[in-house]
């Protein structure tokens, strides 16, 4: 049978992960910009036992409206964890859509129209920073650097042609997470988000960037850490080497 075009595979109904660790004051008004956007959308909050009573604040406001779903885990288990558990439960309720993002404010829920019509020609579609009309605000100099740097790292390392790789705003075809082996995924910080990409180019699927505002958070602090940087470092090296051994392989194999 042959498949379906892109475009006559339905992308709703669309889930909005969003993980959460101590975002008590982010939490409500993320979510009440998401609804104002897209009413129609559903959030599941990933609350990885915050201390600062986020994961009671999201039961309230579940409580108050059935878009919106809880799930509680019971230790801070990193970024990669709590997406993959939050991805396995949309894919069992049968949402055809699934979406990554912040609960700091950072992604721009506005923002989100433009990354769901993409996927009309398209299986991951990627908020950018840095293609044309993207861009950062409020960011420290240094943190520009270190997440350009590391865009670029990552690209030479796996030969991917994606400006963003990094990036934690992105709306996926659930066609694309059935097929990747999330057992797999053992990235935990920010890497997550460079394993998944590489993965979904990797079995032939199309990725598409669209541009976005990525504003720096006003509120809390940054979950960025040095040794998030130097997982990401680690495994991205360990990727690109065994990448470039597979195509040496195949090569010398012809």
């Amino acid at each position: 049978m042959a498949q379906a075009p892109r475009g006559a595979q339905p992308i709703e109904p669309v889930l909005v992960v969003i993980p959460t660790y101590n975002e008590r004051e982010n939490l409500g008004p993320i979510l009440r910009r998401l609804h104002e956007t897209l009413p129609e959308v559903h959030a599941l909050v990933v609350d990885d036992g915050s201390p600062d009573g986020t994961g009671e604040l999201a039961d309230e406001l579940a409580a108050a409206d059935e878009r919106v779903h809880v799930m509680h885990r019971t230790e801070k288990a990193g970024l990669g964890a709590a997406y993959i558990a939050g991805f396995r439960w949309a894919l069992a309720k049968g949402y055809a859509t699934l979406v990554e993002m912040d609960a700091d404010g950072s992604h721009a829920p506005e923002d989100l129209p433009r990354l769901l019509d993409a996927l009309g020609d398209a299986d991951l579609v990627v908020g950018s920073r840095y293609v044309p009309g993207g861009s950062v605000v409020n960011w420290p100099k240094r943190r520009e650097i270190l997440s350009r740097g590391g865009n670029l790292y990552s690209r030479i390392a796996l030969g991917v042609r994606v400006n963003d790789i990094t990036a934690g705003f992105r709306a996926y075809r659930r066609e694309v997470l059935e097929k990747l082996a999330l057992d797999e995924v053992a990235s935990h910080g920010y890497c997550f988000q460079i394993d998944l990409t590489w993965r979904t180019v990797d079995a032939g699927f199309s990725v598409v960037e669209v541009p976005i505002t990525f504003t720096e958070r006003e509120i809390g602090e940054s979950k960025m850490s040095g040794s998030i940087v130097r997982e990401a470092v680690i495994r991205v090296g360990h990727w690109g080497l065994r990448r470039r051994w597979e195509q040496l392989r195949g090569l010398l194999g012809r």
